[in-house]
């Protein structure tokens, strides 16, 4: 073939290589299953090097969508070329397949370019005859076939499996706050705790590490189905009797990363056999690293399998379990049964350090405004409100419950027509409502301000009602499961 045909098959090869995760194609189905047959016709011929470089370069794609007959054209004559290959006579001391990885794939077609015409100027650093050598290429066929069916060859340089590569990038991707468009959260986290449940035992390490990873953003708030802590709970759970019993005679363990993508992506590299191999090989280069017994010990997994359990547990509970706000009576309630008005109005300030106070402050004040009236009454329903916004990412299941409890009722109570009021409601804006809420609920201890609104207008059931539905809209459909008892809406037995 002319350099132009070659050249137009190489772009076609590239294409494959780089395009093939953001769209099906049937073309690309064609274009190995051609690169296949040639191959095939002739495994041992002057040309083997040309088709096996492009089934190495297309080679992550027969492993992830191909269309049928595929896989099976592409190991066999893969298989065919190493057979006929592999046993030829020559004088290299070593070959450049030997030290090829994964990010060298890029860079093939450009040497095939090379290799193809004796005419053009050379830039690889190994001589032009050892990328030729018939050896040479029956190690670039088993480097393809070791990345369609991993583990089939054991003398290719350890190689990230295709799906690992992938796992990382979706995994990064969701744990820095960005997932990717196609990203399902709630399937992706669990399905690091079904990973765990059926992976083996040498891979069991570093699933156990990714399911760390990710339980950090699983009990952040950000995942709002409880199932998929459950998921995790019971995947660890199931885990932890395989280190029981484990003994060491390491004086250390190693550093694990502490930012979630880096503590993932090292759990998906040790969850395999070429990942492993990978690890070791770049520690060896670099001289960093603990060294992979170190990381992977029963013992130390052990301490790492404890800490995620307890945390997941912890975290599922607060989240997701009954909530206790009986002890926020003391932080909310002066000594004289009234509410601490000025400290609570501090703590619905809109700042990043009133977040840790938000839950309690809004389920509390929910609960306690059913048993409340007059000026309390109206604080309440505002602090439940206010402080609901102040939660981050959003308000746990039960405090969600809790308040959707209380609001629904008043959303749902009878309003009249008209206010009996001439002013305006209150502005639920921090400049002016901090003062103004102040003064309304304790006239005589806090002095009132030019934009202060009447009592009536802090009382009015047309404000409440307002207030209500604007905490319902911004509440309800975060949980899928929000109702306490079962009803609709969740506000049987509440009175208005």
């Amino acid at each position: 073939m002319d350099s132009t045909t070659l050249g137009e098959l190489f772009q076609a090869w590239d294409e494959v290589r780089e395009e093939y995760r953001t769209s099906r194609d049937d073309g690309y189905d064609r274009t190995v299953l051609d690169c296949a047959a040639r191959l095939a016709d002739d495994p041992g011929g002057e040309s083997a090097y040309i088709w096996t470089f492009g089934l190495v370069v297309m080679s992550p794609y027969v492993t992830w969508l191909p269309g049928e007959g595929v896989v099976d054209a592409t190991t066999a004559a893969l298989a065919a070329t190493d057979r006929a290959l592999r046993d030829r006579p020559c004088d290299h001391a070593s070959h450049p397949y030997e030290s090829h990885d994964g990010e060298d794939d890029m860079n093939l077609t450009e040497r095939l370019s090379e290799l193809a015409d004796d005419q053009v100027e050379w830039h690889e650093d190994r001589p032009r005859e050892e990328w030729g050598c018939p050896r040479n290429v029956a190690g670039f066929a088993r480097i393809a076939l070791d990345v369609v069916e991993p583990g089939s060859v054991t003398d290719v340089p350890p190689r990230l499996p295709a799906e690992a590569q992938e796992a990382i990038q979706t995994l990064s991707a969701l744990l820095h706050g960005y997932p990717k468009p196609w990203t399902d959260i709630d399937d992706e986290i669990a399905s690091q705790g079904w990973s765990l449940s059926r992976a083996e035992p040498a891979d069991r390490a570093g699933h156990l590490l990714v399911v760390r990873a990710v339980t950090w953003y699983a009990v952040s708030g950000m995942v709002r189905t409880k199932s998929v802590l459950d998921d995790l709970v019971e995947a660890v759970e199931k885990t932890l009797p395989h280190f029981a019993g484990a003994s060491c005679a390491h004086t250390w363990h190693a550093t694990l990363p502490d930012s979630g993508p880096e503590a993932a992506e090292v759990g998906v590299i040790l969850s395999s056999p070429g990942g492993r191999g990978v690890y070791e090989r770049d520690r060896a280069e670099s001289g960093r690293g603990a060294p992979l017994e170190h990381v992977v010990c029963p013992v130390f997994m052990a301490e790492v399998a404890e800490k995620t359990l307890s945390l997941l547990r912890a975290r599922r509970e607060a989240l997701f379990g009954d909530r206790d706000t009986s002890h926020v009576d003391a932080e909310y309630l002066r000594a004289d049964g009234r509410l601490d008005i000025e400290k609570i109005v501090q703590r619905l300030e809109p700042r990043s350090w009133n977040e840790e106070y938000a839950d309690d402050l809004s389920l509390w004040a929910a609960r306690r405004y059913e048993e409340a009236d007059g000026r309390e009454r109206a604080v309440l329903l505002v602090t439940a409100y206010q402080a609901a916004e102040n939660s981050y990412p959003s308000p746990p299941l039960p405090v969600v419950r809790g308040i959707l409890k209380t609001m629904r009722a008043v959303a749902a109570a009878p309003r009249p027509q008209e206010c009996a009021h001439d002013d305006e409601h209150p502005k639920l804006r921090y400049a002016e409502f901090r003062y103004g809420m102040a003064h309304f609920y304790a006239p005589e201890e806090f002095p009132p301000v030019e934009t202060d609104r009447s009592p009536e207008s802090w009382t009015c059931p047309r404000f409440a009602g307002t207030v209500a539905e604007q905490c319902v809209s911004s509440l309800a459909g975060l949980y899928e499961d929000e109702s306490e008892d079962g009803g609709e809406d969740g506000s049987e037995g509440v009175s208005p």
